[in-house]
């Protein structure tokens, strides 16, 4: 029997697929985690040959890493098309990278790589669309050469919450997604040294609860689980979401909660890091954007 929660890959890619042009516009969280992941490169003492950006989307973080990493050059996967067509249109722009990067449409579950390719993988906010975080891991381990990098963020289990409440269980209208325990341990079973792992909680503040809706669909999060409803939601869903969501409203605005999670590891037996420094241990923290 299917999981109601499993992803359909085909309805998420034409999502995202559709979803690329505006995406920029509504990616706030996004940009967000970003900028908290590149700081977590300072106190990291790597020098990558090739950079995999897992999940680029409209290529951002290969961008800031390719700035960075001078001498890097750099792959770009997204299972969208249009998220790499705007990836492409990014880069003549630039002129910090030695080469053109590679623009390859594929599966982080299933990475067209070879083995032992890349020494750094990065992913912003991509994992939560995968149905099998082990072979997701397991393909990262396989691409990364020794001593490599593994540096990711993904979505934990209160995030969207007071969206999940609102809408009701009958049916899932919110993605499952994996406690930072889980995901330990799954990098643990992949073969990875050292993982660090900690917590933020981001809020995103709104007038309505069509904005965040409207945000939701500008990024392409549209609901892409097998026990979504399959039919038009209509008029008497959309008053009783309103009317959920109004009791999480404070300060005039209505919240809506992401829990990131912050992963790096290794794939060597000893984590490279700036001499002095420790690993990264960030206490859980919130955030609150507009």
């Amino acid at each position: 029997m299917q999981d109601e929660y499993s992803i359909d890959k085909a309805r998420m890619r034409q999502a995202f697929h559709r979803a690329a042009k505006q995406y920029d516009g509504a990616a706030i969280l996004q940009r967000q985690v970003r900028e908290e992941m590149l700081s977590r490169l300072d106190v990291v003492k790597l020098q990558p040959q090739v950079i995999l950006d897992a999940g680029c989307g409209t290529g951002h973080g290969l961008y800031a890493l390719l700035k960075q990493y001078k001498a890097a050059k750099g792959i770009a996967l997204d299972i969208a098309e249009g998220m790499l067509a705007r990836t492409r249109t990014l880069f003549p722009t630039y002129k910090f990278w030695q080469s053109q990067p590679r623009f390859v449409c594929g599966d982080i579950e299933t990475i067209p790589l070879a083995t032992g390719s890349v020494d750094m993988v990065w992913s912003n906010l991509a994992m939560q669309w995968c149905n099998d975080l082990d072979a997701a891991l397991q393909e990262f381990r396989r691409v990364l050469r020794p001593d490599g990098l593994l540096m990711f963020a993904t979505l934990g289990p209160d995030t969207l919450k007071e969206l999940r409440a609102a809408s009701g269980a009958d049916h899932t209208h919110v993605s499952r997604f994996i406690d930072m325990h889980d995901i330990g341990d799954a990098m643990t079973r992949a073969g990875f040294n050292a993982p660090v792992l900690d917590v933020m909680h981001y809020t995103l503040t709104y007038d309505t609860v069509e904005s965040v809706m409207r945000d939701l669909k500008a990024i392409g999060a549209h609901n892409a689980t097998a026990g979504r409803p399959k039919g038009l939601t209509g008029k008497g869903f959309l008053q009783k979401l309103r009317q959920g969501y109004e009791g999480f409203r404070q300060q005039g605005k209505l919240p809506a909660t992401y829990e990131v999670v912050f992963v790096h590891a290794w794939t060597g037996s000893q984590p490279y890091t700036e001499p002095g420094s420790s690993p990264i241990q960030l206490m859980p923290r919130k955030v609150t954007a507009e």
